[in-house]
């Protein structure tokens, strides 16, 4: 799956290491060295992904992150050095569909970012719509409504509510969620999926509070309203 990919990383090496890998790929690549770059060249070349240090000068990769989403649907992975998982949920909370952690291989981000393409630009999604009250569902068209109105998700949210739309009613653990909805990645805490719910829900929900369609199975984990 070739795709237009941007790295914004303000170290050479690593900048120009991860080109290479990614080109081996079959993506185009291109390279920007700070943040406001990083803004100018999303405007301009429109990639399918970007991979976003989050320290970075001019403008740091969890400001560009937040005005990047603000204006687009562009896939986000951020590369960080802070693991923290307060720090790894501003970046998620910000907009960001993925997250690698400082060091890391070529060959695991490669592996991201293919797992992270797959959910931003699904080639081979189904094409049946999932109605649940006035929430449609439609994967073949990465589209979600609430009353015909359309709403912009994340991949993350949109891959968490696709999983509990194949099959409504059924709960899915969050286990599983991160399984299905976030791809490769070896390092997601169950308190990272409850953070996508809740924005999830902000976007969806008349009452975020009270959810109608996605609902929590306290000990269990989470379900999409069944059509009454």
């Amino acid at each position: 799956m070739s795709a237009r990919v941007l790295i914004a990383e303000d170290d050479p090496k690593q900048a120009n290491l991860l080109r290479v890998y990614l080109e081996r790929e079959g993506h185009s690549v291109q390279v920007v060295a700070d943040g406001l770059a990083a803004l100018e060249r999303c405007r301009a070349y429109r990639p399918d992904l970007v991979v976003l240090d989050v320290m970075m000068p001019t403008l740091n990769g969890l400001d560009v992150c937040r005005i990047l989403r603000a204006e687009s649907e562009v896939g986000i992975l951020l590369v960080t050095a802070r693991s923290t998982e307060d720090d790894i949920l501003v970046g998620l909370d910000l907009g960001a569909d993925d997250y690698i952690t400082k060091p890391f291989s070529p060959r695991q981000l490669a592996a991201r970012v293919r797992a992270l393409l797959r959910r931003t630009r699904p080639g081979t999604a189904k094409d049946e719509v999932v109605r649940v009250g006035d929430l449609e569902i439609d994967e073949g068209r990465f589209e979600v409504r609430v009353g015909g109105r359309p709403v912009t998700l994340t991949a993350k949210e949109f891959g968490i509510l696709a999983t509990l739309a194949s099959a409504p009613g059924r709960v899915f653990t969050r286990a599983q969620l991160i399984d299905r909805a976030f791809g490769f990645d070896n390092h997601v805490e169950e308190r990272t999926v409850d953070a996508h719910v809740m924005n999830l829900r902000r976007k969806i929900e008349d009452d975020p509070a009270g959810p109608a369609f996605v609902q929590t199975v306290y000990g269990r984990g989470y379900r999409l309203a069944e059509q009454p």
